[in-house]
C-alpha cells in the first residue's frame, strides 16, 4: 500500500510506535470524554457513565462532555445508585438532548442497565461468548442482542450499532478499550478482566481512518466492519498483544495535525519540482545553442560554409 508521504514500512511503523506512547498520556486526555468517568471511583459507577458517555461520542469533545456532565447531575452524582433505584420513566422529568440521542433513548438506556445489573456484577457479563464463539465481533453482537432485549422503541436501536451489519462500532470499540486496556501510563481503566486487550479493536471514525489512508495502511474506502478488520490486521503485525494502543498513534497524529503540516510541507516541495520540471522542459524547446565559434561566425555571416 501506498502512503501520501512516500514514507517506507518501517518509518510507518516507527512512527505509530512512537506516536501510540508519546499520546497514551493523561495529561493529553484532559479535554476528551473519558474525562468524565474518570471521575469516579467505584467500578460500577465507572461502567454506567463511561458506557453512556461513549454511546453519545460523536460531535465535538466539548459538547460530549457537557452532555456527559449533564448525565452525572441528572444521576445526582451516583450512576450506580441511580440506575439501582431507576423506575421507568423517572428521567423524563429531566430534559436531555444530546444529537440524536434524547429522554426516550436514555430511558431505555437506563432501564436495560438496571437489568444487567439486577442479575450480574459487571456490565462486561453481556459482553460474553458461547461456547465456540470468539472474537470482539461476536461479544459486541451477543452485548447487542442482550440489551435489545429490554423493551424499547424502534428508534432507540440505531445508539446500538451492529457490526453484522457492517458497523465499524465506534464508541462500543472505544468503551471497550476504556473498560479493557490496562498498562502503567493510566489513561485506560483496565478494570475487565475476562476480556483481553489483544481481543479489543480500535474506534475507527472519519479522523483515525483518514490518517490510516495517509500513511497507507488502510486502502478500503468505506468506514466499516471490513475496512476495521483490514486495519486491526496490520496493527496486530506491529503488537499483537496491544493493537488497540495504536489509536493513541491514529488519533493523536489526527488532532495535532501532524500529517496536516508534513502535506502542507509535501505540497510545496511536489509545487517545487513542478516548477524545475516545467523550466527544464522549456529549455529543451529553445534553439540549440551554437557550440563552436566558427558556427557562431556563420551565423552572423562573417565566413560562409564550405
Amino acid at each position: 500500500m501506498e502512503n501520501s508521504f512516500n514514507l517506507k514500512p518501517t518509518e510507518v511503523n516507527e512512527l505509530l510506535m512512537v506516536r501510540s506512547e508519546q499520546y497514551n498520556t493523561p495529561s493529553f486526555f484532559q479535554n476528551d470524554p473519558i474525562s468524565i468517568p474518570k471521575q469516579f471511583k467505584n467500578q460500577k459507577d465507572i461502567e454506567i457513565i463511561g458506557f453512556l458517555v461513549a454511546t453519545i461520542s460523536w460531535g465535538k469533545r466539548e459538547s460530549i462532555i457537557n452532555s456527559g456532565k449533564k448525565l452525572v447531575k441528572i444521576m445526582g452524582e451516583s450512576p450506580y445508585e441511580y440506575v439501582k433505584d431507576y423506575e421507568d420513566g423517572m428521567v423524563f422529568n429531566s430534559e436531555f438532548v444530546h444529537r440524536t440521542f434524547n429522554t426516550v433513548d436514555l430511558d431505555f438506556f437506563l432501564r436495560a442497565l438496571r437489568e444487567c445489573y439486577s442479575k450480574n456484577e459487571s456490565l462486561e457479563s453481556w459482553f460474553y461468548l458461547n461456547q465456540g464463539e470468539f472474537g470482539i465481533k461476536q461479544r459486541i453482537v451477543n452485548f447487542r442482542n442482550q440489551f435489545l432485549s429490554v423493551s424499547h422503541e424502534k428508534r432507540s436501536e440505531k445508539h446500538i450499532p451492529n457490526p453484522e451489519k457492517g458497523s465499524a462500532a465506534k464508541r462500543i470499540n472505544m468503551f471497550l478499550r476504556w473498560m479493557v486496556r490496562k498498562d502503567s501510563n493510566g489513561v485506560d481503566f483496565g478494570i475487565w478482566k475476562d476480556i483481553k486487550s489483544y481481543e479489543l479493536y480500535i474506534p475507527l471514525d472519519i479522523h483515525t481512518s483518514r490518517i490510516a489512508r495517509s500513511l497507507g495502511i488502510l486502502e478500503r474506502k468505506q468506514n466499516d466492519w471490513k475496512a476495521l478488520e483490514a486495519l486491526m490486521q496490520y496493527l496486530r503485525n506491529l503488537d499483537p498483544n496491544d493493537p488497540a494502543k495504536f489509536d493513541f498513534a491514529l488519533f493523536g497524529i489526527g488532532i495535532t495535525g501532524e500529517l496536516d503540516e508534513l502535506e502542507k510541507y509535501m505540497d510545496k516541495a511536489r509545487e517545487i519540482a513542478k516548477q524545475e520540471r516545467e523550466k527544464q522542459e522549456k529549455l529543451k524547446n529553445l534553439p540549440k545553442q551554437p557550440r563552436r565559434l566558427d558556427e557562431i561566425r556563420q551565423r552572423l555571416g562573417i565566413i560562409k560554409k564550405k
